[in-house]
């Protein structure tokens, strides 16, 4: 994992959460961790890390990602065990 994935997985950990965060940075992180990526119907992303699964919604038109969607992608990293 790179420094940039490493500052982005930090920051996912925050709160209050923040609302400023890239999309790709998030997939980015998916990868290095070694999580199994698939696309699935419309803007929906499948990812599968350490037996945990979860769907995500790609942000549009915005490339950012909204606060409820970093909860949810915190939620999943510490269901599979991922750490800041």
């Amino acid at each position: 994992m790179n420094k940039k994935q490493r500052r982005t997985l930090k920051r996912r950990f925050e709160r209050p959460e923040r609302s400023d965060i890239f999309w790709l940075d998030i997939e980015s992180i998916f990868t290095a961790l070694g999580a199994d990526i698939s696309e699935g119907r419309g803007s929906r992303v499948r990812v599968a890390l350490n037996e945990v699964r979860a769907v995500f919604h790609r942000p549009h038109p915005n490339r950012i990602t909204n606060k409820g969607a970093v909860k949810s992608v915190r939620r999943f990293l510490q269901e599979a065990g991922v750490k800041p």
